[in-house]
């Protein structure tokens, strides 16, 4: 718990001290209810949620929202560097100081003599050190330290355990792809890629065909991680890529359902041509 004698925040001048001092008054006795009762897991939405808002500022380009939302994804920081310490577990300070640490041991080329090239260089030089620090994770988990819960089963060390489990499905897959080409594992061009695609697109085919409703999902799997695999090699962000196409179909859509309005129909008594009509003026306007 914290030092009863702490100062009242808006003692302190300093913003992120003022902000960390909040957060510990509202977990306080007598503070807020509602934040008393949060945990680690009850936060995990929040935590993603603010992160996406942040990203919708960046498509945006509103840098006054993004201001804001990156100060709700500093807010969710702090929210559980405060909880941590209710219960001993670590503080906003010992969070800072680890990430200061890894910067600058995984910048060797910067801090240190290792020289780095290139971009690719540093990426290959960030994938060792990375590796060299799961390593010793694992060495640690093994001689009995900590009390986390295994992952899988404590399966072999792989390169591909740096990839977090929930990450959405298309970043996972490009992240996993990513870490595999950078020991090789990779195709020589895009072309050799759209080949595979092509190829998958020929086996979902025959799975929809043969009316085969498992290997019809397998099969689109495939072919969305193939997908994946080509806006790497065009150095294409695919999760970025298909929001944003979301957010045209969004757009796109909204337009039907004004024009829908304007004319004063329902949207489902209008005829599939006629919303064809519309999607058309949308993509035009």
């Amino acid at each position: 718990m914290f030092p009863l004698n702490m100062m009242s925040h808006d003692e302190i001048t300093d913003p992120f001290r003022r902000l960390v001092r909040i957060m510990e008054r509202l977990q306080s006795p007598g503070g807020c209810p509602w934040d008393l009762e949060q945990t680690h897991e009850s936060l995990k939405p929040y935590l993603i949620e603010e992160a996406y808002e942040a990203l919708e500022a960046i498509d945006r380009r509103n840098y006054a929202g993004l201001e804001e939302e990156l100060g709700d994804v500093l807010l969710q920081v702090v929210f559980h560097a405060v909880l941590a310490a209710r219960f001993g577990r670590f503080t906003i300070d010992d969070v800072i100081t680890t990430s200061a640490a890894k910067m600058v041991r995984r910048h060797p080329h910067v801090f240190g003599e290792t020289e780095a090239r290139d971009a690719g260089q540093v990426l290959k030089n960030w994938e060792q050190l990375k590796a060299a620090e799961r390593a010793e994770k694992v060495a640690r988990s093994a001689g009995g330290e900590g009390n986390e819960i295994p992952a899988d089963g404590e399966k072999e060390h792989s390169m591909l355990d740096g990839v977090p489990v929930h990450l959405p499905a298309l970043l996972k897959a490009q992240r996993m792809q990513e870490k595999a080409a950078r020991v090789g594992f990779d195709w020589e061009n895009p072309l050799q890629v759209l080949d595979k695609v092509e190829e998958e697109i020929g086996e979902l085919h025959h799975a929809i065909a043969a009316s085969d409703a498992q290997h019809a999902k397998e099969e689109i799997g495939d072919l969305i991680f193939s997908l994946v695999n080509l806006a790497r090699f065009l150095k294409i962000d695919a999760e970025d890529a298909v929001r944003q196409t979301g957010e045209k179909f969004r757009r796109r859509f909204a337009y039907i359902e004004r024009q829908a309005r304007a004319s004063a129909r329902p949207l489902h008594e209008m005829t599939l041509d006629e919303m064809e009509s519309h999607w058309q003026a949308a993509k035009n306007q």
